[in-house]
């Protein structure tokens, strides 16, 4: 009798322990400091010309100051800055978003965390910051919050030095992307080189135009098919995002080959994999696009610790 009572003990504060480590990974925040900064002194902006040379969006006759306004449809936004343009199709049975952005300066692909905080398991809706920080566009990040290790450089401020077994995504002060794999790049070098962003989550897509991901590749604890998020670089400046829903009647997911591909139907030389499953999710100019869900049987924006943006 004594000793199952014991038996009885261990089993529950094994089980409690359980809980607490599965509490503390997923759900305990705990901020560390706050995360309004950003560094732009590495930044020159492109010539006027990076953008179409006609300015539709200039207002105000000679002597007066110069206003700007946005040219702003459902599925576009214009700007001085940067133009975005929305498509959606229907592929491999998924519902598939697509954002195709020209910018005029790297500085207008920006990052942000949840709560403008950085620290574990602090998290928001994508749209929730992307309003708080004033986006026209924005999909979800990394989910650095969710792991103790892997870079994480956002708006030129380094923030976790610890490597991780995973790919980086660098965004450097000129526009251009590079994967680096495990090992490849310490945060320091990263630094001195004028990282812009860095993301720490992959699989690598696409390098040199050519796809890296095989079939019956995923992320670790995945399944094959899934809501998605990539990003990728398609020339001087210019960008493509890609969002799919998933895990629903009606939209399978996608793999990261599937998901690979599209990125390189709309020119990708350098794609990667962002968060997916229920993080997934893409906002523009006050709306949700997508159909956000986790398990399928709800549709509704999971809480995530950062965003990636236009604004």
């Amino acid at each position: 009798m004594k000793k199952l009572r014991w038996t009885h003990i261990y089993v529950l504060i094994l089980f409690l322990f359980t809980v607490f480590i599965a509490l503390d990974t997923f759900v305990i925040s705990r901020p560390e400091r706050d995360a309004s900064e950003v560094d732009e002194s590495m930044f020159t902006d492109m010539p006027d010309s990076s953008l179409p040379k006609e300015n539709p969006w200039l207002s105000g006759g000679e002597g007066e100051e110069a206003t700007y306004y946005p040219i702003v449809t459902d599925n576009s936004y214009e700007t001085e800055n940067f133009t975005i343009k929305l498509s959606e199709l229907r592929k491999y049975d998924t519902n598939v978003y697509v954002a195709e952005v020209k910018l005029k300066s790297a500085k207008y692909l920006k990052t942000a965390f949840a709560n403008d905080t950085y620290g574990r398991n602090v998290a928001a809706l994508t749209s929730e910051i992307a309003e708080e920080h004033r986006a026209i566009f924005a999909v979800n990040g990394d989910y650095y919050g969710a792991r103790e290790k892997g870079i994480v450089i956002r708006n030129g401020i380094l923030y976790r030095a610890k490597p991780d077994e995973l790919d980086l995504l660098c965004i450097y002060a000129d526009g251009s992307f590079k994967i680096y794999h495990p090992g490849e790049r310490d945060a320091d070098a990263l630094v001195k080189e004028g990282v812009w962003q860095c993301m720490t989550f992959g699989p690598s897509l696409i390098e040199d135009g050519e796809i890296t991901v095989s079939e019956g590749q995923e992320v670790a604890f995945s399944m094959q098919s899934n809501p998605r998020t990539a990003i990728g670089i398609t020339g001087e400046l210019s960008y493509v995002f890609v969002v799919s829903d998933g895990r629903t009647k009606e939209s399978e997911g996608l793999s990261l080959l599937q998901l690979a591909e599209i990125m390189q139907e709309f020119g990708a030389t350098c794609a990667y994999n962002l968060d997916g499953g229920g993080s997934s999710s893409m906002y523009f100019n006050g709306r949700v696009i997508n159909n956000p869900t986790s398990g399928g049987k709800t549709i509704h924006e999971r809480g995530v610790s950062d965003i990636v943006y236009i604004g």
